[in-house]
């Protein structure tokens, strides 16, 4: 009979989180408590380290969105960001490379607007185009007090000087995604807006709800 392999387990949230070398007593940190999150890895360097970083890294997007979840509903309401909200991030492979950004409802997780992916793009120019997708969709469907929140400090920095200041070179590649820049840039210097931007506080609160879950 093949010997069974040692397991050791990770409890997050629980009893009593900690590391643990059996499934028993893992067990009883976790049977009946409400979302406990725990893991099981083959060596005790592992569990150790993986404890010590915390659960995100180790569950699937859906799972991290849980996890994410689960951690702002354990802060004060004063702490907790405010809902119902937007939330817009991008996601870029390369730099540059092909990049998509997207919107989705803040509590759910819901997603209401998603464009690309864009050749030969960046991160910053979905994150600002993100950030004006979601004024304008906003501005139309006349919600013009939701807050937004985005985790890009340069993104924002340009939707308040009304201007995209990318770097980046212009190509045959990537004229298409240009023309989104001029349109977004046009509709900053010919509206106004009245919906409150705030940072997203990705270390208190985890990953924006509108990752891509690419890290």
């Amino acid at each position: 009979m093949a010997k069974q392999k040692k397991k050791y387990y990770v409890v997050w949230k629980g009893v009593e989180p900690g590391v643990y070398s059996t499934w028993t007593e893992c067990e009883r940190q976790v049977k009946g408590f409400e979302g406990a999150l725990f893991k099981s890895f083959p060596t005790l360097e592992e569990a150790q380290t993986a404890y010590a970083g915390g659960a995100a890294e180790h569950f699937h997007k859906s799972d991290r969105q849980k996890v994410n979840r689960l951690n702002i509903e354990s802060l004060p309401p004063d702490k907790r960001p405010i809902v119902p909200s937007l939330s817009v991030d991008a996601a870029c492979s390369g730099n540059p490379g092909k990049m998509e950004y997207r919107g989705v409802d803040t509590a759910t997780g819901r997603e209401i607007f998603h464009q690309g992916p864009f050749d030969s793009g960046t991160n910053n120019i979905g994150e600002f185009l993100a950030l004006v997708h979601g004024l304008a969709l906003l501005q139309k469907q006349g919600l013009t007090t939701l807050p937004v929140y985005s985790d890009s400090r340069t993104a924002q920095s340009w939707v308040r000087q009304r201007q995209c200041k990318s770097k980046l070179s212009r190509t045959e590649q990537n004229a298409r995604l240009f023309e989104l820049v001029c349109r977004a840039e046009y509709w900053l210097q010919h509206n106004s807006y009245t919906n409150p931007i705030y940072k997203w506080d990705t270390e208190l609160w985890g990953e924006i709800p509108a990752d891509f879950g690419r890290k």
